[in-house]
């Protein structure tokens, strides 16, 4: 579980199987509806659509945009994947319909402001605040297209089925033979023989062949650009007038471009996200919720795996990662301490902190002042070493609060589970 974590944290590596992954990675992830609109600016095809809010404008997008239309698809807007396998918590079953135009509104009525389950989402579900209503295309072929960063070529590599529609994990599992890997130079960009490749793969039955190759490359264009860790197409469709479409597109963007990459960064939707990840993220402080009974605040990300794999040691999960850094102030250690405490399933708080540039008389402080202004209702353990610990363990001492100390780290971690249980 820690080196899983672990690497989620340093590495940050991206999976494109889609499994469910907590928040707070180094990406962002849009709406479908947002993808579209940006793959539309970069020269990609994607279908005729447009988002809606609330019943009364998917009334008026039936009229405006969708004169004509006699079927819509109608598509509940969460980022998780699974959503036309879902299920609302009100019971409506599927996240993606396709209805008549008459239809619409009902369904849309009982998707918005409902929460979608789906395998990705974990049983707590999505708030649903946004649908996205789309014509319906006259689909001929399906394919799987992505582009991701690849370790191995140290460059973007781009993966084309010719099968599409299901999960990459089925394709090649059942049609490994159909995938193909068309790494590219990062200094040279893809070029005409690379996306040839690409369109070779994806073997559409009738697609003009040049338009295919520029679909390809737009495609590649937008993930250069706009800085993309991800871009996954799924399905690539080929509709029954010989257009490339995309039918349905995952896209992440790297944290590290937010700077110049405003624009996309301000379509970031935090209603999505664990509202403890985007308080700690507001008070630059590197939390990951998980499961666990035992609350850890540590500064240090090795040492706060350390401290999270001693807690499993002695038979308890830790509930969260959470890493104040090395220069936190009072004011961080105060809100790291909100976090913690509104998290129903802690039952113990461990606060492991070993002072070299962050000082222990601070730390010590921000736990006082923390455990003030929240009340504290869960035993709380402490260890300090390093800078000014002497005066650290003295302002505890004297706070006149009920606060365990500890001497090392094995013992911090008994003194958690033994409070714990």
């Amino acid at each position: 579980m820690v080196r899983g974590l672990l690497n989620k944290l340093v590495s940050r590596s991206l999976s494109v199987a889609g499994k469910w992954q907590h928040n707070q990675l180094r990406r962002l992830n849009i709406h479908e509806y947002q993808g579209a609109e940006l793959m539309s600016k970069y020269g990609v095809n994607v279908p005729r659509g447009v988002a809606v809010s609330s019943v009364e404008e998917a009334r008026k997008a039936i009229k405006d945009v969708f004169p004509n239309e006699s079927e819509i698809v109608v598509k509940s807007q969460v980022l998780a994947g699974g959503r036309g396998l879902g299920t609302f918590k009100n019971g409506l079953k599927g996240g993606v319909h396709i209805v008549n135009a008459d239809q619409v509104e009902d369904i849309a009525g009982k998707m918005l402001g409902q929460i979608l389950v789906t395998k990705q989402t974990g049983p707590q579900g999505k708030p649903v605040n946004k649908v996205y209503l789309c014509q319906k295309l006259a689909l001929v072929n399906e394919m799987y297209f992505s582009i991701i960063l690849d370790r191995k070529s140290a460059g973007p590599l781009v993966i084309a089925c010719s099968k599409g529609g299901t999960s990459i994990e089925d394709l090649a599992e059942k049609y490994p033979h159909m995938i193909i890997k068309v790494p590219i130079d990062v200094f040279k960009g893809i070029t005409d023989e690379d996306a040839a490749k690409v369109v070779d793969g994806l073997a559409p039955k009738g697609a003009d062949r040049k338009k295919s190759i520029e679909q390809v490359k737009n495609l590649y264009n937008l993930f250069r650009k706009t800085d993309c860790t991800l871009l996954e197409i799924n399905p690539l469709a080929e509709t029954a007038d010989n257009q490339l479409v995309a039918a349905d597109a995952k896209m992440n963007f790297d944290d590290n471009a937010a700077y110049r990459q405003k624009e996309i960064f301000a379509l970031r939707d935090t209603s999505q996200e664990d509202p403890r990840e985007v308080a700690a993220a507001k008070a630059d402080l590197n939390y990951i919720g998980l499961d666990g009974e035992i609350g850890c605040m540590v500064n240090g990300a090795g040492l706060a795996m350390a401290t999270m794999d001693i807690i499993k040691l002695h038979g308890v999960t830790p509930a969260n990662f959470l890493d104040v850094g090395g220069n936190a102030s009072e004011g961080q250690v105060v809100e790291a301490f909100k976090i913690l405490t509104a998290d129903d399933k802690v039952k113990a708080i461990l606060v492991n902190i070993f002072g070299g540039i962050m000082k222990c008389d601070v730390i010590a402080s921000g736990i006082v002042n923390a455990a003030k202004q929240v009340q504290l209702k869960v035993p709380v353990v402490v260890r300090l070493e390093g800078t000014n610990v002497d005066q650290g363990k003295r302002i505890l001492k004297e706070s006149g609060m009920e606060l365990i100390t500890a001497e090392d780290l094995d013992d911090a971690a008994q003194k958690a589970v033994k409070a714990y249980k």
